[in-house]
């Protein structure tokens, strides 16, 4: 019965097949942790702009309930001073004025943090579509590097090539997300999220 070291079959070290299949795993190895130390600072940029937009809509919710305790407020003094004489309604108009001014400022806080909160959302939007980038290159150089594990153990130059082609897709993909290109296979990246 053969062992499995008589199913590999022999390879000469100097091949210059196992040389292209070393430089290639090399310069593959070393594109990807480079894309990856950019890709982990994209991650934690995304779950900053994520926490800010909470923290802002957060912020939103409760100028929204003042907001709306402001317009109770201000209803309730509108039916009292009604009721008031003539005399008692100088000092009802001075705090209707007062609960005015305050809806005023509390439309105007609204609208801020309302955009404020959306850029926070555009912002991880952007980053979202550069992490998608990075991930696809780490998937496809990984596909890649696999191919030339085997490539060197079955000696099959079309494996060769067909790693090759994975991997320039890979650095394609990586290379767009350092440079902050728009390239990005929508149909891919919906297929694998």
């Amino acid at each position: 019965m053969d062992s499995p070291t008589d199913l590999v079959p022999e390879s000469n070290p100097r091949d210059p097949l196992n040389t292209w299949v070393a430089i290639l795993v090399a310069l593959l190895a070393s594109f990807m942790a480079v894309t990856k130390v950019k890709d982990d600072n994209i991650v934690q940029a995304m779950m900053q702009s994520k926490s800010d937009a909470v923290d802002t809509w957060s912020e939103y919710q409760a100028k929204k309930i003042k907001h709306h305790l402001i317009e109770m407020g201000r209803d309730q003094a509108m039916a009292l001073r009604s009721t008031m004489g003539h005399s008692d309604r100088a000092a009802w108009d001075k705090q209707l004025r007062h609960y005015e001014t305050e809806i005023s400022r509390y439309r105007s806080e609204e609208e801020t943090l309302r955009n404020k909160a959306r850029s926070f959302e555009k912002q991880y939007d952007t980053l979202n579509f550069r992490d998608d980038q990075f991930d696809l290159s780490d998937a496809v150089l990984s596909i890649s590097i696999a191919t030339l594990a085997i490539t060197s153990l079955t000696r099959k130059r079309w494996l060769l090539w067909m790693s090759m082609v994975m991997g320039f897709f890979g650095v394609i993909m990586g290379t767009a997300g350092l440079l902050g290109l728009g390239i990005h296979p929508d149909w891919l990246v919906k297929l694998l999220s």
